[in-house]
């Protein structure tokens, strides 16, 4: 006889288990706080470095919404409200150490310094000492969580930099309060409010028709009790009030729908490529434009995606495989080391052309007001201008390499730049080698009310979106090849039965002949009568030479 299992332990109390799962819940938030403090801090570190070199870098959402960050909304949040606080970050370093700050960097906070003499003399070299290491090593992490501190919840003490701050915490608030007085605001958000620059506009998105097409998506949408419309500009572009967040979208997530601008949508359309050609997209990551095209193609030809970047290319990849484009190459190299003659890229007949730009076009949308370089109304300082005239130069010299290739047919320049730099005076210094390679400025989406500056002549055929109106501060340029514009002009003028002023009527009618296309067989019977034509002309003043 088997022995009998033991019985089962009581259950516990229904109210240990509700403090469990309590604490369980509790531990669990708290846990996710502390990891957005620190992906918040990268991504703010990344940010910060780039904004100090004055060199382009990748924005704050596509920092926060790349694959690596976890809790994104949390992040995001972290990241903007910590840089609205920017001025604070003053303020916390003189609040814990005042010997360490210059006042020249202070302008505001002059008034502060009897609120900070928080640190008894016995620990301040210890303390001052433990402040530096950590802004050594983790400055952005320690303005995140100061922000978390003061504004945001009660923060758990779960790391060094953690463990500092909520030491001091009662000193952060006490100067934090009259540095408020100071300035006779309630709230230091009213204090920061004038620094916000944001216009509330609509959220666009693009349906990407290689896996539904519009009506389904808004079906979708539809069902989550979004209100949207479509665009009057671009069919396959949605739009959805200000302020809506699908980030976390299955639509999103599974590649049906991108978050892609009007303006943005608007570069490939106007490249319209054929379904079945070769083209060339020269500066690819992060790709929305890239699977936007191959959407246009409905996925026949062959799209070679060229970016020089090692990082963005991983970024490129993700967007690729997220569409579900199957016609896309990667070229991981520089779009100036292609050689135009290589039986890969001589087939080629359009080239999306969108450069490293200022990116001064999309400012807001990138949150670059957030930013300690920012200036309203005045972005246009001596070291950001060195800067767009190298931007400028790298765009002409990408654009010349553009219109070498020898197959191509059309070619779109874009910025996301609002500088006339960038823009028209790009498209006005290529414009003799363009006409020289039989290249024309066409007119993409010639109802659209904004057009180039009028720099030269030519300009109205340039499209400019304005961030004001229309979210996103745009350039597009379309150059189109006249195609056998040679030929077709002398097919024009000779094509026998047609008009033909260098024929003599005497000779048309003499000729037996029906106008049809002009090819190479017509190009021979034209030669023929031609040369007739002048071997008669040549005999009769000969005979008339020995006549007289």
């Amino acid at each position: 006889m088997s022995p009998r299992p033991p019985p089962p332990p009581p259950p516990p109390p229904q109210g240990s288990l509700t403090k469990n799962r309590r604490m369980s819940s509790k531990n669990g938030a708290e846990r996710s706080a502390y990891f957005a403090r620190r992906e918040a801090a990268r991504v703010l570190r990344r940010v910060l470095q780039g904004d100090d070199a004055r060199r382009a870098t990748a924005s704050i959402k596509s920092l926060v919404y790349s694959p690596s960050v976890r809790n994104k909304r949390a992040t995001f949040a972290l990241v903007c409200q910590t840089l609205k606080c920017t001025p604070l970050h003053h303020l916390i370093s003189l609040s814990l150490c005042p010997d360490m700050v210059t006042w020249d960097d202070l302008p505001i906070l002059k008034d502060v310094l009897a609120a900070t003499s928080i640190l008894n003399r016995k620990w301040k070299v210890m303390e001052m000492y433990t402040y530096s290491s950590l802004l050594l090593k983790q400055e952005e992490l320690v303005y995140v969580t100061a922000y978390d501190i003061l504004f945001g919840q009660q923060t758990a003490v779960m790391g060094d930099v953690e463990n500092f701050l909520i030491l001091h915490k009662d000193s952060l608030q006490t100067a934090l309060a009259r540095n408020s007085a100071r300035h006779k605001v309630k709230k230091i958000e009213d204090m920061l409010q004038k620094n916000d620059v944001r216009v509330t506009k609509p959220r666009y998105i693009r349906v990407n028709t290689l896996k539904l097409d519009a009506e389904s998506v808004i079906r979708e949408l539809e069902k989550s009790n979004f209100v949207v419309s479509r665009d009057d500009t671009i069919p396959d572009v949605l739009v959805l009030p200000p302020g809506i967040d699908l980030h976390d979208h299955p639509l999103v997530l599974n590649g049906s729908v991108f978050l892609q601008g009007k303006a943005s949508s608007m570069v490939a359309v106007a490249l319209s490529p054929k379904p079945g050609w070769k083209v060339l997209d020269a500066c690819a990551a992060p790709g929305n434009k890239t699977v936007h095209l191959a959407a246009l193609m409905r996925g026949k030809g062959k799209i070679i995606a060229c970016e020089f970047n090692a990082e963005r290319v991983r970024i490129l990849e993700n967007t690729i495989r997220r569409s579900g484009a199957p016609n896309v190459a990667i070229v991981n190299g520089d779009f100036l080391d292609i050689n135009t003659s290589d039986p890969v890229f001589k087939e080629v007949r359009a080239i999306l052309l969108d450069p490293s730009c200022s990116g001064s076009g999309i400012s807001a949308e990138r949150l670059d007001y957030l930013l300690p370089s920012y200036k309203k109304g005045d972005d246009a300082d001596a070291s950001n201008s060195e800067r767009i005239k190298k931007l400028a130069a790298f765009q002409r010299k990408a654009l010349l390499h553009a219109l070498s290739f020898p197959a191509v047919e059309r070619v779109v320049y874009s910025t996301c730049s609002v500088h006339q730099t960038e823009n028209e005076d790009v498209i006005k210094s290529v414009l003799p080698l363009a006409t020289s390679l039989n290249f024309e400025l066409a007119t993409p989406f010639p109802r659209w009310p904004h057009r180039g500056l009028p720099v030269f002549e030519g300009a109205e055929h340039l499209l400019r979106t304005d961030p004001a109106e229309d979210t996103e501060g745009f350039f597009i340029a379309l150059f189109v090849k006249k195609c056998n514009s040679a030929k077709n002009k002398v097919s024009r003028r000779t094509v026998p039965g047609k008009s033909m002023p260098s024929l003599s009527k005497k000779f048309m009618r003499g000729t037996r002949c029906k106008p049809y296309p002009f090819c190479k067989m017509s190009a021979m019977w034209l030669y023929k009568n031609l040369a007739k034509q002048r071997t008669r002309k040549s005999s009769h003043r000969r005979r008339m030479t020995q006549k007289g």
